[in-house]
C-alpha cells in the first residue's frame, strides 16, 4: 500500500491541497504523512 502524502507551500509552510500543489510545482513540497501516535498505556498497579 502506498504511503499517503501531504503537500505544503514552501514559502509559508501551510498545508495545501493536491490540486494546488499540482498547479504550483515549483513552490510546493510533498512529504509522507506522519502516522498518529498512540497515547502511552496506563501503568498497572500492584
Amino acid at each position: 500500500m502506498a504511503e499517503k502524502k501531504v503537500y505544503r507551500d514552501a514559502g509559508t509552510g501551510e498545508y495545501v491541497k493536491k490540486s494546488y500543489a499540482d498547479k504550483h510545482p515549483k513552490t510546493t513540497v510533498s512529504e509522507p504523512a506522519r502516522k498518529p501516535t498512540r497515547p502511552p498505556a496506563p501503568k498497572k498497579s500492584k
